[in-house]
C-alpha cells in the first residue's frame, strides 16, 4: 500500500483504520470502540481491559516463542554482551513484580524507575506494567533536586534504582543521590529496591532498601493484572516553560495500538527481526522503541551502555550494528554529528560488516542535511528524519520505510503519520498558504500514543496545548508544509531549548542563575552549537554593590546549574550584563539575544523599551566569542 492510500484511509474513516490496528494487540475484554470523546482531548479504546507486559512478553512465550531472543545489551563501559530470551525475560520480570506486590504495590500505585541503560531498567518498567503500577522512569544521574521534584509530585510507594550508572572515565554513585532526594521530597516511599552493581556498591538503608538479586531470588512470580484502556501505563516528565516538569500521561491501551502499528510500518521491525534505538530508557525514545514497541512487535531490542564516540571510538556505533546484525537502527542527529567529528571521513565505518542494516532512523532534534548526506554517504542505506515529541510518543511526521519509502527531502521529516491533521497556521489560527512560516498543530483529536493529559493538572494540560488555537493540539515548535505535504520543523515557539536531543526549560535554568546571592535577574538563551544543536547561555545582571570577580560567579552559577538540573543541561556559559533587553511591557526579548548570539543581522524590535541596549548586548556576547550580528 502506497503511504498516499494508508493516509486517505485513515482520514475516510478514523474509528475503523484504529479498530484494525487493535487486532495486533490480546485483549482481555476488547474495545466496543476505538475514539471516546472524554477527558479534555478524548481517550482510545477507554472501555476494554488489556495488560502491557502481556503483549510485550507472555503472548510470545504462549505462542512457543520462549527461545526467541528479546535482549541484547551491549556494555563497552563493562566489556561485556548480555542476551536474555523472552522466556527467561518472563521470569525475571514477573518476578520483580512479585516483589512489589508482597509489599502491597498494586494497580495505580506508582514507582519512580532510577537506572542506567541495563537490562534491569527494561525489567523494572515491565514489571509495573505487569501488576498495572503506573511507572514514572527519571534518567540515572538526574541531579537530587529534580528527582525529588518528581516524587512530590508522582508521590510513588517505591523507588527502584541501581547503585551507579558508567560514564567515560568515571562512576556516577546514583544511591546517594537518591537517599538526598528522598530526604529533600516532601512524600516518603514505602521502601525501595536497589540493584547493586561491582561498580559501586551502596550502603542500604535497614527496613527500606531491598536488596534487588536477594529479593527476586526468593520472590513469588506475579501474573497479568489486566487494567482498563484508559488505565495509566505511565508518568513521563519533560520540562516546561516554568520550570516545573510537566507530567506526560499515557494511556495503557492507546500506547499498545500505536506502538504495534509504528514499528513494523514506520520502522519495518518485525518478529525475530534486531533493532537498536541508541537512546535512554529514561527520554520517550527510549518508553517507545527501546522497551515497549520491539517486544510487542516480538523483535529483540538492544539495550546499549556507552556513547557515540569514546567507548572506545567513534567506531562503536558500527561495531553494535555489525555484531548484532541489527536492522533498523535509531539515534539523534547529535550523535552523528558526533561521530563525524571524530571520523570526519568515515573511515572506521569500513572496518565493520553493515550488510543488515536496512535504514537508519533520526529524531530529537532538526536533522541538518549535511549531517544526513554525511551519513548515506557512509552507510550506503537510507538515512530517515522524523519528528514527534514526549507528548505524542511516537512520530507525528515520519517516513514509512515499513509500507512504501516517500522520496526524501532533506531538512524535512516527510509526511503526516496516520492520525495526524497537521495544520500551519498564522497566531489568529488560520492556515498560511504551503511554503508560509507559521505554528505547526494538529488537529483534533490526536490518535492513539498521545498523551491524553498531565498527572494531576488538567488545567495546566489545557492551557499549554489546548486553549491557543481551539479545537487543535498545539505543539510548540514552528515551521511549514510545502506543496507535496511535506512538514519542515524550523524552531521552537516557546523558550524550552533542545540540548542534543533533550528539551529543557531554559525558565528552570534561570531560577537556579536568580538564586545566587549577587544576581538581580538573569535570562537564559539557547545558541546554535554545532554539536548539540543548541546550548545554553546565561546573562546575568549583578546587584548593585556586587564586587565579587565576574569569572567566580560565572563559575559558580554553572556549577550551581549542574549540581541543581544535571550535566545534561550542558550548561557552560554565561556573561555578566548591565541590563538586558525588554519590550515597554517588561517582557525580555530572548530571542532578540539568541539571533544575536548566533551571528544573524537583528532588526531592532518595534516593541523594545531601548534600543541601545542591543549594542550593550553585542558587545558582552562578543566577550565570550560570539560572532554576534549587526543591528
Amino acid at each position: 500500500m502506497s503511504y498516499q492510500k494508508m493516509y486517505a484511509r485513515w482520514k475516510a474513516d478514523p474509528e475503523a483504520f484504529w479498530m484494525q490496528a487493535a487486532d495486533a494487540i490480546d485483549w482481555t475484554a476488547r474495545p466496543s470502540r476505538a475514539h471516546f470523546d472524554q477527558g479534555p482531548a478524548g481517550e482510545w479504546f477507554a472501555d476494554s481491559m488489556v495488560n502491557t507486559c502481556w503483549n510485550a512478553i507472555d503472548r510470545h512465550v504462549a505462542a512457543g516463542h520462549g527461545d526467541r531472543l528479546a535482549v541484547i545489551h551491549d556494555s563497552p563501559m563493562t566489556n561485556s554482551v548480555t542476551r536474555m530470551t523472552y522466556a527467561q525475560l518472563q521470569d525475571q520480570v514477573a518476578r520483580l513484580a512479585g516483589v512489589m506486590t508482597a509489599r502491597g504495590i498494586g494497580k495505580g500505585d506508582r514507582v519512580i524507575i532510577y537506572m542506567p541503560m541495563i537490562p534491569e531498567a527494561l525489567q523494572a518498567m515491565l514489571a509495573c506494567a505487569r501488576i498495572g503500577a503506573i511507572h514514572s522512569v527519571v534518567f540515572g544521574g538526574f541531579a537530587a533536586h529534580e528527582l525529588a521534584v518528581r516524587i512530590d509530585d508522582a508521590k510513588p510507594r517505591a523507588l527502584i534504582a541501581a547503585s551507579c550508572g558508567l560514564e567515560p572515565g568515571r562512576v556516577v554513585a546514583y544511591k546517594p543521590l537518591m537517599d538526598r532526594a528522598i530526604a529533600e521530597a516532601t512524600h516518603k516511599p514505602d521502601f525501595t529496591i536497589v540493584l547493586q552493581r561491582p561498580e559501586c556498591v551502596a550502603q542500604m538503608q535497614e527496613g527500606r532498601d531491598l536488596d534487588w538479586r536477594e529479593a527476586v531470588a526468593t520472590a513469588t512470580p506475579a501474573d497479568c493484572v489486566p487494567v482498563e484502556g484508559n488505565h495509566p501505563a505511565y508518568i513521563l516528565y519533560t520540562s516546561g516553560t516554568t520550570g516545573q516538569p510537566k507530567g506526560v500521561v499515557r494511556h495503557t491501551a492507546g500506547h499498545l495500538v500505536a506502538l504495534a502499528w509504528s514499528v513494523p510500518h514506520i520502522y519495518g521491525i518485525g518478529p525475530g527481526d534486531v533493532f537498536w534505538v541508541a537512546s535512554d530508557v529514561g527520554w520517550v525514545v527510549g518508553h517507545s522503541y527501546i522497551v515497549y514497541g520491539p517486544l510487542i512487535a516480538g523483535a529483540t531490542t538492544v539495550i546499549f551502555e556507552g556513547k557515540p564516540v569514546g567507548t572506545p571510538d567513534a567506531g562503536t556505533f558500527w561495531r553494535v550494528i555489525a555484531d548484532h546484525k541489527v536492522k533498523s537502527f535509531f539515534t539523534a542527529p547529535t550523535a552523528i554529528r558526533a561521530v563525524k567529528r571524530d571520523d570526519p571521513e568515515g573511515r572506521l565505518v569500513a572496518k565493520y560488516d553493515l550488510s543488515s542494516l536496512q535504514a537508519m532512523f533520526l529524531a530529537g532534534e532538526r536533522a541538518d542535511p549535511d549531517t544526513v548526506t554525511w551519513a548515506e554517504d557512509r552507510v550506503k542505506v537510507p538515512v530517515i528524519d522524523h519528528w514527534w515529541q514526549t507528548e505524542t510518543g511516537w512520530a507525528i511526521a515520519a517516513n514509512p520505510f515499513g509500507v512504501a519509502m516517500m522520496p526524501v527531502k532533506k531538512g524535512s521529516p516527510t509526511v503526516p503519520m496516520p492520525g495526524y491533521d497537521v495544520q500551519v497556521l498564522d497566531e489568529a489560527g488560520h492556515p498560511v498558504a504551503p511554503g508560509t512560516l507559521g505554528a505547526i498543530a494538529i488537529r483534533l483529536p490526536l490518535p492513539p500514543g498521545t498523551l491524553p493529559t498531565l498527572w494531576n493538572a488538567e488545567s495546566r494540560f489545557r492551557k499549554a496545548y489546548l486553549e491557543h488555537f481551539l479545537g487543535f493540539y498545539e505543539t510548540g515548535d514552528a515551521g511549514y508544509v510545502d506543496e507535496d505535504g511535506y512538514v519542515y520543523i524550523m524552531a521552537r515557539t516557546d523558550d524550552v531549548i533542545n540540548v542534543a536531543g533533550h528539551r529543557l526549560s531554559t525558565g528552570g535554568m534561570e531560577e537556579v542563575l536568580a538564586s545566587h546571592p549577587a544576581v538581580a535577574e538573569c535570562a537564559v538563551i539557547g545558541v546554535a552549537d554545532a554539536l548539540k544543536g543548541q546550548a545554553p547561555l546565561g546573562l546575568l545582571c549583578l546587584k548593585k554593590g556586587v564586587e565579587t570577580d565576574h569569572a567566580q560567579i560565572v563559575a559558580e552559577v554553572v556549577r550551581m546549574v549542574r549540581d541543581r538540573i544535571g550535566p545534561v543541561a550542558a550548561f557552560k556559559t554565561a556573561c555578566v550584563v548591565d541590563r538586558l533587553p525588554k519590550t515597554r511591557s517588561g517582557k525580555i526579548l530572548r530571542a532578540t539575544m539568541a539571533k544575536i548570539a548566533d551571528g544573524e543581522d537583528v532588526r531592532t524590535p518595534a516593541t523594545i523599551d531601548d534600543p541601545a541596549i542591543l549594542d550593550e548586548i553585542r558587545a558582552a556576547l562578543a566577550g565570550v566569542g560570539y560572532p554576534v550580528g549587526a543591528a
